[in-house]
């Protein structure tokens, strides 16, 4: 049965400074365990810890800049483009420019802090 979701959860974010998530669709605001749908508001000079995430996440820059870093190539992805980290693939995502970026990130299965296994 479909449902509406009037507003999205607020999620602590890892990293520094803090970024803001709002998770719409997941473990959190609407108990789905398969799928997280997620805006994440990050400011300039934000960075986290690297993950090896069990799970397939794909991001969606709708503004700014997001740095990926993986184990063999780094790149950014700008405003209008996407990424995809397949579960298992080391990562490390950050917003070094000055303006931060904002985007969406869907997680299959949802993502949860015990499996984004992030280092320490």
């Amino acid at each position: 049965m479909a449902r509406l979701i009037e507003s999205p959860a607020l999620i602590e974010a890892a990293g520094t400074p803090p970024k803001r998530i709002e998770e719409f669709v997941g473990r959190v605001n609407s108990g789905t365990p398969r799928i997280s749908i997620a805006r994440m508001k990050s400011p300039g000079g934000w960075e986290e810890p690297a993950q090896t995430p069990a799970f397939d996440e794909y991001s969606v820059v709708l503004r700014g800049t997001l740095h990926v870093r993986l184990r063999e190539r780094e790149f950014d992805v700008q405003a209008g483009q996407a990424v995809l980290v397949n579960k298992g693939e080391w990562v490390r995502y950050s917003t070094p420019g000055p303006d931060g970026a904002e985007y969406i990130a869907v997680c299959l299965p949802a993502f949860s802090p015990e499996t984004v296994n992030r280092d320490p």
